[in-house]
């Protein structure tokens, strides 16, 4: 992806969180800078613990810097979709019901936010399934709901934190290709936060880097190899290997 033609949409400039205590304070992130382009698929690559998470959680607004600015190209704060790694759907909800929920929330007519959840559902391949409870699914359908209720609100930007981390490697693999999918078909800025270098090469137009708590920028890598993506082939290979030498991360 060429930044220079891209719009941005998303400016981190000198975020930094600190955490207080009776005893110590312990910094999280430290002075990170970046900008975040429109319908671009960023993946925010690190550590566990490294404060993937905080960043994630500054940018939606859950948290405030202790430093810095998290600023929208709009004048209003941008709309902004969660997928989280637990599935936090509600157990005593249907799937269409829990898809349909941020909308019922802004007092969306019935037959509207219907028609939109329908859509997602059918997009995220539960169709079928609009009647069930999330005890009856599996672990991956539970988190195509949980994509698909991100969507339901139409944010500009989607935030994905680790969420296939608990899924089995099969399920993870066709889960990417899943979002891969529904990004290319609802074109979205997507933030996408993993551990697995694998995993973030597969994804994302571009691989942000973080060190070791507080997370700060390591690297910033720009890919351009084409989609779908192939885990054998030799420039992919070349990418996770220049990435791992780079960093303590297992693959």
């Amino acid at each position: 992806m060429d930044s220079n033609k891209k719009r941005i949409k998303l400016t981190l400039k000198n975020i930094s969180k600190s955490f207080y205590t009776r005893k110590e304070v312990f910094e999280a992130v430290n002075n990170i800078s970046l900008d975040v382009y429109e319908n671009e698929f960023l993946v925010i690559l690190g550590p566990g613990q490294c404060g993937k998470s905080v960043l994630l959680n500054m940018i939606s607004g859950l948290e405030m810097p202790t430093a810095g600015t998290v600023k929208f190209a709009e004048e209003k704060e941008a709309e902004v979709g969660f997928v989280f790694q637990k599935t936090a759907v509600f157990p005593w909800k249907t799937v269409v019901q829990n898809v349909e929920f941020a909308l019922q929330l802004k007092g969306v007519d019935k037959k509207e936010r219907r028609k939109r959840a329908q859509y997602l559902i059918d997009l995220v391949g539960l169709h079928g399934f609009e009647n069930s409870y999330p005890r009856q699914l599996s672990g991956g359908m539970k988190q195509r709901v949980g994509i698909a209720r991100a969507y339901c609100s139409d944010p500009q930007i989607l935030l994905m934190d680790e969420p296939f981390g608990a899924l089995d490697a099969q399920t993870r693999y066709q889960m990417e290709d899943e979002v891969l999918r529904i990004w290319e078909k609802e074109k979205r800025t997507v933030i996408f936060v993993t551990n697995n270098i694998e995993e973030a090469v597969y994804l994302g137009d571009r691989i942000i880097l973080l060190s070791e708590c507080p997370a700060s920028v390591k690297e910033i890598y720009e890919l351009s190899l084409p989609r779908p993506r192939d885990y054998v082939d030799p420039e992919f290979l070349r990418i996770r290997e220049m990435i791992e030498e780079n960093t303590d991360l297992a693959l």
